[in-house]
């Protein structure tokens, strides 16, 4: 399906950095919960993220990752997701999308 440059326009993509992970027991999938930090103008955003099988809390700290972040909040379990972490999909492995150089936190992607 073919989307109009406006459409694109309108999925607000950020730079982020994973400042603290928490192990989520409570999902339904094995999950983390994760705090990005976007910066001044956004904040502090959190994300549920089925990023287990190749990652570890640990590694993940200090990270930076590509976000949506103008998606409405999403309950998942006692858990509110504020954004979409970007990760590319095979099966129940998430390669996390992230730039190839230190970036500044909030920065859109275009």
């Amino acid at each position: 399906m073919e989307i109009s440059w406006s459409d694109f326009e309108k999925v607000d993509m950020r730079v982020g950095t994973i400042m603290e992970v928490k192990d989520f027991p409570e999902a339904r999938n094995p999950s983390y919960q994760l705090f990005i930090d976007f910066g001044n103008e956004i904040g502090t955003k959190k994300s549920s993220a089925q990023i287990t099988t190749l990652y570890t809390k640990e590694e993940l700290i200090g990270k930076q990752v590509v976000a949506v972040v103008n998606f409405p909040k999403k309950q998942i379990g006692p858990f509110m997701s504020e954004c979409l972490v970007l990760g590319a999909v095979e099966g129940k492995d998430v390669t996390l999308l992230q730039p190839n150089k230190s970036t500044q936190n909030g920065l859109r992607i275009s």
